[in-house]
């Protein structure tokens, strides 16, 4: 996996094919509250609705059933989700 330097900031880029990824998680890291962006992010339920399109598009072990529960609570005023919680809950 190479690594790229933008700002003094190291993103992670991971090729797949001929296709380029980054990482999300580099990129807001030394921002202040960074990650607190990725989770409010994750808070939205047509963000959630995406990453379940592209899971199910590119990732064969995709926990659908956990999806399908998530996407009942996304939306709503209590739904959190972390990073951490949609890896393990979805085998992304």
């Amino acid at each position: 996996m190479r690594k790229i330097n933008v700002d003094g900031t190291e993103i992670q880029v991971l090729k797949i094919e001929e296709d380029d990824y980054i990482s999300l998680t580099d990129m807001v890291r030394k921002i202040h509250n960074g990650p607190a962006l990725i989770e409010k992010w994750l808070r939205n339920k047509n963000t959630i609705e995406f990453l379940g399109i592209w899971e199910g598009m590119y990732n064969a072990d995709f926990n659908t059933t956990a999806y399908e529960e998530i996407m009942l609570e996304a939306g709503l005023n209590r739904f959190i989700m972390s990073v951490k919680q949609w890896v393990s809950r979805t085998n992304s």
